[in-house]
């Protein structure tokens, strides 16, 4: 399937690895024009040329840049050096690490602002950059890569499951504005793909339970029908079709790709 979305400009953040990177893959390989970011110049040059080499054609669509998403003046960066780099911004995919984990009385006023700026904040700033772009063009995608806990909070992981789900919110309010403009606004909500964030969250957990990381592995997957973790590629194709001319009656929706880990009917 065409997906047409060939030479489109996207924008993809955090993705030096994992979701981010799975992602801009999937989206070049449609043949579209990437822009990546991450704090780190050697990850995300790194990731440009892995991406590159696997679409046979990384020098002229694909471009790093060094932006931490969690500081205003880098997200400005970011959209104008892709605008002087392609002349316009077609599809936006918000990304980020995960706010720090820990028990409620261990998270300092300062671990919450980290989580606020890092996640919620990245993502309104983001999209701010992104619609005049797009009302420009009567065209655009923004897809929210949020977190399984936007629909079952996890207890561990408490910043998530309060920041988050704001995302949902906005996400809904800025699909009733723009869907006249051709812009759609959807999110993601992953559960458990093995990423490094998902091995780091999985080896402290089994720490805890005192088992190995194997056996915590095993144990989690009881709940999935799918019986197994996914892979970073399988929620980057699914983002490559919510950005795609193929999806433009989805709109305001947040979808699930846990392999039926979350059990609640909506």
């Amino acid at each position: 399937m065409d997906l047409g979305i060939r030479d489109k400009v996207a924008i993809v953040c955090a993705a030096s690895g994992g979701l981010g990177k799975a992602t801009a893959l999937a989206l070049a390989r449609e043949g579209a024009r990437i822009v990546i970011c991450s704090r780190d110049q050697g990850r995300i040059d790194a990731s440009a040329a892995e991406i590159g080499k696997a679409i046979g054609d990384g020098k002229n669509s694909i471009l790093p840049v060094v932006a931490d998403v969690s500081r205003p003046q880098d997200i400005k960066k970011l959209f104008s050096t892709a605008v002087e780099s392609f002349g316009h911004v077609d599809i936006l995919v918000t990304n980020t690490g995960g706010p720090p984990p820990g028990a409620f009385l261990d998270l300092t006023d300062e671990k919450w602002q980290t989580g606020f700026d890092l996640n919620l904040m990245s993502t309104i700033r983001c999209i701010r950059e992104a619609v005049p772009l797009m009302q420009k063009n009567k065209w655009g995608r923004i897809i929210n890569i949020t977190s399984l806990t936007v629909k079952q909070p996890v207890n561990d992981l408490i910043v998530s499951s309060v920041l988050r789900p704001g995302i949902i919110g906005l996400s809904k309010v800025l699909a009733n504005l723009y869907g006249k403009d051709g812009i759609t606004v959807n999110s993601v909500a992953p559960g458990f793909i093995m990423t490094g964030r998902q091995q780091e969250l999985g080896r402290a957990r089994a720490e805890k339970q005192r088992v190995t990381f194997e056996e915590y592995v095993r144990t989690s997957t009881v709940d999935i029908p799918a019986g197994r973790f996914g892979t970073p590629e399988e929620l980057g194709n699914v983002i490559a079709f919510l950005a795609s001319q193929r999806a433009s009656y989805i709109n305001g929706v947040t979808l699930s790709v846990d392999g039926g880990l979350v059990k609640g009917l909506l």
